[in-house]
């Protein structure tokens, strides 16, 4: 089982309150957290100043990055701050991020830790903030935000719900599960995972053809290029069957798989 505490010791001599919680939750990481991807017991934690991840497997080669936030409520933000916004969506459209460990915590304790896949990761989850006013010691750069809640719920993996740990084997289970969902294109991607929210916003378990097409004005907005975009959608509820994320119950009628 996972220790959920917050070890503060482990930050002494720290003066900055971003360094003091950095070094808290890495440690607490290295100390607890296992590989989702292949079950590893432990990830190893990258040097200081590696610029595209904070840990990695050395089993499976994967890498993780991890964010975390006070939450007294309890409850997983809806945007989480990350760094330069050009950065980020590179190394998203060039399919090189890590996945992401999200954390929340009271009272230094562990309430909440999610894991997103990396294949989950378009540039529409992708906020860009204002750039630094001219007087910034950096004026000009501009950072991002990555907006969790824009994450398919299929893509949020919790590990620790409301205190509660999860069984290594169900994260490691539903890990296997989504990676069907994986693409080598970025369009390809935003699609299939754009049309899996749609569903996912559906309230019943079982809808039709036509609860799909009602998000296709919204669809439309956020594909320009396609003109298409009732045919788009009836290609991926065809890819999510193939997946395993809905059946095809009638013509015209699905359910989804839970």
């Amino acid at each position: 089982m996972m220790n959920l505490h917050l070890n503060q010791d482990i930050a002494a001599g720290y003066k900055s309150g971003s360094q003091i919680s950095r070094v808290i939750m890495e440690s607490w990481v290295e100390r607890n957290m296992f590989c989702p991807v292949c079950g590893a017991p432990v990830l190893e934690h990258y040097k200081a100043n590696k610029p595209v991840a904070d840990f990695f497997c050395c089993d499976c080669k994967s890498d993780f990055e991890l964010k975390s936030k006070e939450s007294k409520t309890a409850t997983i933000c809806h945007k989480i701050t990350n760094g330069a916004y050009s950065t980020m969506i590179e190394r998203i459209t060039s399919l090189q991020n890590p996945h992401l460990f999200v954390m929340t915590y009271a009272n230094w304790m562990v309430n909440n830790l999610i894991f997103i896949p990396k294949f989950f990761f378009v540039p529409d989850i992708i906020e860009k903030r204002k750039p630094l006013v001219d007087t910034a010691r950096r004026a000009g750069w501009t950072g991002c935000n990555i907006e969790i809640g824009n994450v398919p719920e299929n893509g949020k993996i919790f590990i620790i719900k409301n205190s509660q740990q999860a069984e290594k084997s169900r994260v490691i289970d539903q890990y296997q599960r989504t990676l069907s969902l994986q693409t080598s294109k970025i369009e390809s991607r935003g699609w299939l995972l754009d049309v899996l929210k749609c569903v996912e916003r559906i309230p019943q378990n079982d809808f039709l053809l036509d609860d799909v097409y009602a998000f296709a004005d919204e669809l439309q907005r956020k594909h320009p290029e396609n003109r298409f975009v009732r045919d788009k959608i009836r290609q991926q509820l065809q890819y999510l069957r193939d997946k395993g994320f809905i059946r095809l119950v009638e013509r015209g009628k699905y359910r989804k798989i839970l």
